[in-house]
């Protein structure tokens, strides 16, 4: 069998493509792409970014990621020392015995308890079990962390609200997703982000973003991403009012772009969502920072007080909104390669307004 940069690089002949374009449309460096190619692990700064490259050039040529990741982790086996002990040319007789006989047990020991466990899965009528073994389609109940799976058509995708359970349907995998909500039938691409009304009040529910699926083959299913939105009350919490800085107290060489305007400050939320990867850190309000490495379909939300930082290696792979008032706000998107950093954050004015704002820093 071809090995990972083997099968990358023929693909990509095969689809008449070129690393420059490829570049531009996945926001990967092009000396990263051929670093991929030759599987050559010293053109990345660490093993991560190797890693992540890799899961988002194969998901761009529609290749198996799974398999061309085996191929690597195998090929990183191979090329690991072999420990002296497996060299040895003699063993003593008593180690096949030794060796055998323990596996024996764990062999006997492992089909007891398989036994033991499926006749208690049989004698079980448990209702809230999630898929019975009758149906194949799955049910998954989604809450305020990320949801990220495969799923197939005919899942189904249940949502909780102050009025019951909304239940989605997968509806279509192939070529796109298609979601089957009481307000419709809604449809996502690849590498495409969607916001989803599924109760017909004009107001998002879900952020929906599809990292995989098949143009040719509707068993593949998709690979998803699915975060629940919700706006923050204003009743709810309270920001740090003596902490809100006066517009003359804010230094940038950078121009203030305004979100809102009121009266009073209120928490907002920050959704940011990533079609590549990158270096991501965040700073809410008083906290400490923390830096997470985000591929392809990862999804980050924050609720900050008065405040928050963000740093990114690479704006172009980012798609950032900003919730405030039930109301959204998306911001551009950077430039490929490009470092940004920005503060959104509340600023007070001398007439008694307050205004959210987002400025970039140097």
């Amino acid at each position: 069998m071809n090995s990972f940069g083997e099968i990358l690089k023929n693909k990509r002949l095969e689809k008449g493509l070129d690393l420059d374009k490829i570049a531009r449309d996945i926001s990967i460096d092009r000396r990263y792409l051929q670093g991929l190619e030759d599987e050559d692990n010293s053109a990345f700064p660490g093993e991560a970014y190797m890693i992540g490259f890799l899961r988002n050039y194969s998901n761009y040529l529609e290749l198996d990621t799974a398999l061309i990741l085996k191929l690597y982790n195998n090929k990183k086996i191979q090329e690991s020392p072999v420990p002296v002990e497996l060299t040895a040319r003699h063993r003593p007789t008593w180690l096949l015995p030794a060796i055998v006989t323990p596996i024996v047990l764990v062999v006997g020991v492992i089909l007891v308890v398989s036994i033991c466990l499926i006749k208690k899965h049989k004698a079980s009528d448990d209702p809230s079990v999630v898929v019975s073994s009758k149906v194949k389609n799955k049910k998954y109940e989604l809450d305020d962390s990320k949801f990220s799976e495969r799923v197939y058509k005919g899942d189904q995708l249940i949502v909780p609200t102050d009025n019951g359970q909304i239940i989605l349907t997968v509806q279509n995998t192939l070529s796109s997703l298609g979601l089957e909500t009481p307000s419709g039938v809604f449809y996502t691409d690849l590498a495409e982000e969607s916001e989803i009304d599924i109760n017909g009040d004009s107001n998002p529910d879900l952020i929906v973003y599809v990292s995989d699926l098949s143009y040719t083959d509707e068993g593949r299913g998709a690979e998803v991403s699915v975060l629940l939105r919700h706006g923050v009350p204003n009743e709810q919490t309270s920001v740090y009012v003596d902490e809100i800085p006066f517009v003359d107290e804010v230094r940038s060489k950078h121009p203030q772009k305004v979100i809102l305007e009121d009266n009073r400050a209120y928490p907002f939320t920050v959704n940011a969502s990533f079609r590549g990867a990158c270096l991501f850190r965040n700073k809410v309000d008083s906290q400490s920072s923390v830096e997470t490495y985000f591929s392809s379909g990862e999804v980050f939300t924050a609720t900050p007080h008065n405040s928050i930082r963000l740093w990114m290696s690479n704006s172009n792979t980012v798609k950032i909104t900003i919730i405030a008032d039930s109301k959204s706000f998306d911001l551009d998107i950077g430039v490929a390669g490009h470092v940004l950093v920005e503060d959104i954050k509340w600023i007070k004015d001398v007439d008694g307004r307050y205004r959210l704002v987002v400025i970039e820093l140097d």
